[in-house]
């Protein structure tokens, strides 16, 4: 049984040693450095280059790296007899909560004005707001936005969500398919996109999304760079429809360094770092998957290909 790493790896070495731990006896190689096509069992993949996975003839399984698989799913020659699985890990759930949470209270808090403000030399308070009265909107209700709703509604936000199909949560006020969304946008002052990229989400976050929101409201991206129209962001901001936005996701990565978005003074930008997979919490999963895979046993949180997640 041989696993390869496929795609974009900072470091492998962390990859294999984790891995070992859980079963010292895999085989594990690394593209382009694999000795047999026809070894191969498993794939653990971050940005495969196209064409390749469809090479090894007795492959069983393909493992994202992260909860989204849209960077496996863009290869037009995947097999499609071959189950995909989806990590669902509680350390990225967390890593994303920590970082929407952190993106909406420097807003709310007026902690990016006050920064101006130090700039400037200018100690002047501002007037508090009223947490209850601060409406966030989650465009997606998966693992993640379920998780960021119940924690901001813990803080005392008020919570509404949207997802394709619809859901039932405690205390949060839940919208779905496209006949509610823009009833959904209608009072969210803080808007945070967790959906999955899908051909029906791409460049979700356009014009006619921020014209729909309340004057003023808040951008946080912590999806993918292609759910957002760039040019309909830098329009919005100039209006005054958007006062700013947190994007942690861009069409190109990294980000060009004439990009406007580097310099503009309402935006935040960090380079894709929400919620990074440490692979030592993830890999009793992945070794849990390739076995499955081979025994011939159900997968867990494998991917509706059909849905894009």
């Amino acid at each position: 049984m041989t696993l390869l790493l496929l795609g974009e790896f900072e470091n492998p070495e962390i990859w294999i040693s984790a891995l070992k731990t859980y079963q010292p006896e895999l085989k594990i190689e690394v593209y382009p450095n694999f000795t047999n096509s026809s070894e191969i069992n498993a794939v653990l993949a971050w940005m495969p280059p196209l064409g390749v996975i469809e090479q090894f003839p007795n492959l069983k399984v393909i493992i994202s790296t992260g909860a989204g698989v849209d960077h496996i799913l863009r290869d037009p020659n995947l097999p499609a007899n071959i189950p995909i699985v989806r990590l669902v890990d509680g350390s990225l759930t967390s890593q994303m909560s920590e970082y929407i949470l952190l993106a909406v209270l420097q807003y709310h808090r007026q902690f990016i004005t006050y920064k101006t403000q130090q700039n400037q030399g200018l100690w002047q308070g501002l007037s508090p707001r009223n947490t209850a009265n601060c409406t966030v909107g989650i465009l997606g209700l998966g693992v993640l936005g379920l998780d960021i709703a119940q924690k901001l509604k813990m803080m005392g936000f008020a919570v509404r969500g949207w997802s394709r199909t619809p859901k039932v949560l405690d205390k949060i006020n839940c919208f779905s398919g496209e006949e509610e969304f823009k009833l959904f946008l209608s009072e969210c002052e803080v808007l945070v996109c967790l959906l999955p990229l899908t051909p029906e989400t791409e460049g979700i976050l356009n014009q006619n999304t921020f014209s729909a929101l309340p004057q003023g409201a808040y951008l946080i991206n912590v999806a993918r760079g292609k759910h957002l129209v760039e040019e309909d962001l830098l329009n919005a901001l100039k209006s005054g429809q958007l006062s700013g936005a947190c994007l942690d996701v861009f069409q190109i990565e990294p980000l060009p360094k004439d990009h406007l978005f580097w310099t503009h003074p309402k935006i935040i930008i960090t380079p894709h770092i929400a919620a990074k997979t440490i692979p030592a919490c993830v890999a009793p999963q992945i070794i849990d998957a390739i076995n499955k895979s081979q025994a011939g046993l159900l997968l867990n949180h494998t991917v509706d290909v059909s849905r894009g997640y």
